[in-house]
């Protein structure tokens, strides 16, 4: 497509949860054809105080203010206020050409991101059962821009669809097949994540881009990948995001037999399950203190000692598999607000790898903003902030332009 075709204005990327929007403006087209980051923010609290707080793209406050004025129902309720908002930020001549989502599950047909039009509502609401916490929200998002903007053209970009090319080996489950073939197996999730650090390798590192790469995205929301040639080989959340190492309220890997102990023992339903799988589990659990791992550092309580050697050894212990997946290690990637902001994290998970040939240059992993954080001897070890809505704006834009 020539660059007078290109369309040229401003994209918003949305992230969409049950109280809070995170969202991000892009600059798009123009002479380069570049997506450039204008400024973004959230809306949090909605349904109880709600509030926006947004930054431009070098970091200065833009907004800072109560939104208790609106109807602070829902998601849906208050997100047209927030496009007219954001609209009223734009120059006349940058007009908002499109909306870039991020969608949680795009279960087994969505392996790319998608023009929403047609029935794509319709299937991306037939996959909430798959995941019942993000994808009613994602899905709400879409809808409510569908009736309130029709004109808007929407682009919906998969968590999931980054890890379609994991081998059988490592995404089918040892059941039945008939429970296979309905679609029970891993899918893996923070795929635009990974898919960005991949990106970022080919782009500044391009002889470990193409190599054995495991990436560590670790938030409250935390899994681990493996990365060979930019491609996902391994992951360790499964069908659910419920899966792999432990997290802020999630439980990561556990014996199943337990969910039939507290069954039966504790007359649980599947209700019960899902609320304390999902909010009741991870760093919270186990210290009964926090599921803020900045809390669990600065507290002396045996609980949070103990979950934060549990989350680091468990999160060892998953890079080693993986080192096993991809038949080796080239290096190994810290990513998301733990994995990029957590020092003490990186240096107690890398001392449990030590022999694997991983040593961390102590001022380095020290030092904010330093990249790589390895002794020169050892596997590189590197943090590389991730950034899913530039992953999203990429894909949106090629879409709305083709």
């Amino acid at each position: 497509m020539t660059e007078s075709k290109k369309k040229k204005g401003a994209l918003l990327v949305l992230n969409s949860g049950s109280s809070s929007v995170k969202f991000t403006i892009f600059k798009v087209g123009g002479d380069t054809g570049e997506s450039t980051p204008l400024f973004g923010g959230q809306l949090d609290g909605i349904g109880t105080a709600a509030k926006l707080k947004v930054k431009t793209a070098q970091k200065e406050l833009m907004a800072d203010e109560s939104w208790k004025h609106l109807d602070q129902g829902t998601v849906p309720a208050i997100l047209p206020h927030l496009l007219e908002w954001i609209e009223s930020k734009l120059p006349e001549d940058l007009p908002l050409i499109g909306a870039g989502h991020r969608v949680v599950h795009g279960g087994e047909n969505f392996d790319k991101p998608v023009i929403v039009e047609g029935d794509i509502i319709e299937q991306l609401s037939n996959l909430e059962h798959l995941a019942p916490l993000h994808q009613p929200q994602n899905v709400a998002a879409i809808k409510t821009l569908a009736t309130s903007r029709p004109e808007l053209p929407q682009v919906a970009c998969f968590d999931t669809a980054f890890h379609r090319t994991i081998p059988a080996v490592n995404n089918t489950f040892a059941i039945p097949k008939e429970y296979t073939d309905a679609g029970v197996r891993r899918y893996g999730f923070h795929g635009l994540s990974y898919e960005y650090i991949a990106h970022n390798l080919r782009e500044n590192k391009p002889d470990l881009a193409k190599g054995r790469v495991v990436v560590a995205h670790l938030g409250s929301g935390a899994s681990i990948s493996a990365l060979l040639d930019g491609k996902s080989v391994d992951t360790s959340m499964g069908f659910s995001a419920l899966d792999g190492i432990p997290m802020g309220t999630r439980p990561g890997s556990m014996d199943p037999g337990v969910l039939i102990y507290l069954i039966r023992e504790y007359d649980m339903n599947a209700d019960d399950l899902e609320k304390l799988l999902y909010y009741k589990c991870g760093l919270l659990g186990i210290s009964a203190i926090s599921n803020d791992m900045r809390d669990i550092e600065e507290n002396e309580e045996p609980g949070a000692k103990l979950a934060l050697d549990i989350f680091c050894n468990r999160v060892a212990k998953q890079i080693a598999t993986f080192a096993v997946s991809l038949r080796g290690l080239d290096a190994l990637v810290f990513t998301a607000g733990i994995g990029e902001n957590g020092p003490i994290i990186r240096d107690k998970v890398c001392a449990e790898l030590k022999w694997m040939g991983i040593e961390l240059d102590e001022g380095k992993n020290n030092t904010r903003g330093e990249e790589k954080i390895s002794t020169e001897s050892s596997i590189p070890v590197l943090v590389i902030p991730t950034d899913e809505e530039f992953m999203i704006a990429q894909h949106s834009v090629r879409l709305l332009n083709a």
